[in-house]
């Protein structure tokens, strides 16, 4: 017999202001630009009775905190290989990105723990940075997978899917 399933999703007003340079194989570079990113979110659900309730505003609410995090903010690579700190003095961060010096206000970054600021890593981060978000929120039994979806323009953009250990709550690696 198939199994039903069930989809919880969230897609209205996520959104985040976020500036970005995108490193390319060869060694070049975009310049620094930005966009108005749009999210939503999808949760596989395991069950959805009474005991299992998942409460759409617990998503919508860490949805809303991730987002906020990233809201006009530079987002920059630092597993990138091209970009090195140079310095983080008077509240000003230096760093050089494929040979260019860039210094800006230390409290306008944040720092991601990937290799390029292209959208397939941003829905990646985005989605590990939500589960942690939601912690007990995904209590065993609840959901099976997390899907995120960001989009840099209308029609483009990217999806990560992050599966979920159905008895822990835990994300799988």
């Amino acid at each position: 017999m198939p199994r039903a399933r069930h989809r919880l999703f969230v897609g209205k007003d996520n959104h985040f202001s976020a500036a970005h340079i995108t490193v390319f194989p060869d060694g070049t570079k975009e310049r620094l630009h930005g966009h108005n990113f749009a999210v939503t979110v999808t949760i596989d659900l395991i069950d959805v009775s009474l005991e299992s309730f998942l409460d759409l505003a617990v998503v919508k609410a860490a949805l809303h905190e991730q987002c906020k995090a990233w809201n006009e903010t530079l987002l920059l690579a630092e597993r990138c290989p091209l970009f090195t700190i140079v310095s983080r003095e008077r509240g000003e961060l230096t760093f050089t990105l494929c040979g260019k010096r860039y210094l800006v206000p230390e409290d306008e970054v944040v720092l991601l723990p990937i290799d390029n600021v292209i959208v397939e890593a941003l829905a990646e981060e985005f989605a590990r940075g939500l589960v942690r978000r939601l912690g007990p929120a995904l209590r065993p039994g609840v959901a099976e997978a997390l899907e995120v979806e960001v989009t840099e323009s209308p029609g483009q953009g990217a999806r990560y899917r992050l599966e979920l250990d159905g008895k822990t709550g835990a994300s799988s690696p």
